[in-house]
């Protein structure tokens, strides 16, 4: 029997949880995939310590998984897709209800959820963990085996995590789409997943929040010839510049370095998450800081800004704030701190809204405040790292898996998830499975049916 816990992400867009289940007849083991936040629920944003906040409070809130469904399980082992905090951000709160349980991801993921786990106040994480390479199988239990596919996202080191039992594959897609043009030079491992798909995937776990766009995802190389449209033309004379994307794009951020370097313009980063992010990555060799400044704490921040209020030309300001939190430092700057934004400057925003009503109403708020200073805003020179409804029909025809769970969106984007399926051959019901948070898909096995 291979049971499918949807413990979270399975009515929003964030805090993603789910456990993967096996048992023969004895004590079933468990392998927990991703322990995600959801940032909106708490109005914090990527400079914020989520560590900091009491467990309690963020239950309430219903920002972090509810695993009570877990709690009295054999778990073996507990796995990260990628280092997204809607992934990883509740590893400190939650990791230590499985203790001395090993954690395993890609190098960037584990170090990412390593400095999560480190600033946690309130919890002592015991757990070891275990930095995997891309087609490295380990074996976590007698019965179960975990493997990590390399996939592409908007961060580096994403990957699909296979999780393999005596009834077959079940492929946890993690956030993907499928980029041949990386500039990062990463590509999806086709190889493998048609590997896979001729091994037998039992259960095939897929994220759903752009299955209702009825394209294929572009190649991040897309947002790249974007940014140099807009900045790389002859005769660009604009005064003061600021771009704002999420602080985990590494190939967007070195994409930023790459034109103010050309532009003879100075790349200030500013903004606790953007040290955080490229500063791993650094060490990890995934992005070159030539050229680039970065500024962290606050006394530093007031200091630069003021620097590059006073010689805006010299500069590319890369900030946080892309959805207008508050605190985040675009946001700041809009509420007139830190930077006297106003006619001279010009807002990029290389980051599209994440689909919720909280996050579109704040970006609305921060549009019109530095729509009412005069600020020019130059809008949507991004990509999604999400999957689009062709993406996931060639997984799907790779994989020919047996049993489907959509994941990762809201309610209605399971559904479309589902209709897509059944457009490829599969039954709402019979092998394909919407569930909601808390609950449990069972699939039988060979032995089940016997």
């Amino acid at each position: 029997m291979i049971r499918i816990y949807t413990v979270s992400g399975y009515e929003e867009v964030g805090k993603n949880m789910t456990a993967v289940g096996y048992s023969n007849g004895g004590t079933e083991e468990v392998v927990i995939i991703d322990m995600g936040i959801r940032l909106d629920r708490v109005l914090i944003h990527e400079d914020v310590n989520i560590q900091e906040f009491p467990t309690k409070e963020l239950q309430r809130l219903g920002a972090i998984p509810d695993d009570s469904i877990l709690r009295n399980r054999k778990v073996v082992a507990i796995a990260f897709t990628h280092g997204h905090l809607d992934h990883i951000g509740a590893v400190g709160k939650l990791a230590p209800h499985y203790p001395d349980v090993p954690i395993y991801g890609t190098p960037y993921t584990v170090r990412l959820a390593k400095g999560e786990v480190k600033s946690e106040k309130y919890f002592e994480v015991k757990n070891p963990m275990y930095e995997t390479n891309y087609g490295e199988i380990v074996q976590v239990s007698e019965n179960l085996a975990i493997e990590f596919v390399p996939m592409t996202h908007s961060i580096p080191h994403a990957a699909m995590v296979v999780v393999h039992t005596p009834e077959g594959a079940v492929v946890h897609t993690g956030d993907f789409k499928f980029d041949n043009n990386n500039p990062l030079g990463e590509r999806p491992d086709y190889g493998r997943l048609r590997e896979l798909g001729k091994e037998g995937v039992k259960v095939l776990i897929a994220e759903s929040t752009r299955v209702a766009e009825e394209t294929k995802t572009p190649s991040e190389a897309v947002a790249k010839m974007l940014l140099e449209d807009f900045f790389l033309y002859e005769g660009m004379e604009e005064d003061g510049l600021i771009a704002t994307t999420f602080a985990s794009h590494i190939a967007r951020l070195q994409e930023l370095i790459r034109i103010a370097n050309k532009m003879g313009r100075q790349a200030l980063f500013v903004g606790r998450s953007l040290a955080k992010y490229t500063g791993i990555a650094k060490q990890l060799g995934l992005i070159k800081m030539k050229g680039a400044r970065v500024v962290r704490s606050p006394n530093a921040i007031k200091r630069a800004l003021k620097e590059a209020s006073s010689a805006r030309d010299n500069y590319l300001l890369i900030v946080t704030g892309h959805q207008g939190e508050p605190g985040a430092v675009l946001t700041r700057m809009a509420n007139g701190d830190l930077y006297d934004i106003g006619k001279r400057d010009t807002v990029v925003f290389s980051a599209g809204t994440i689909p919720n009503p909280l996050n579109r109403a704040q970006r609305y708020v921060l549009e019109t405040k530095l729509r009412m200073k005069g600020v020019r805003m130059v809008k949507d020179l991004h990509v999604s790292g999400h999957a689009s409804r062709e993406d996931h029909r060639y997984l799907i025809r790779l994989l020919n898996p047996e049993n489907i769970v959509p994941a990762h969106g809201e309610f209605r984007m399971l559904t479309h998830y589902a209709e897509l399926a059944e457009e490829e051959g599969y039954l709402i019901g019979r092998d394909v499975f919407v569930s909601r948070n808390g609950y449990t898909v069972e699939i039988e096995g060979k032995a089940d049916k016997s």
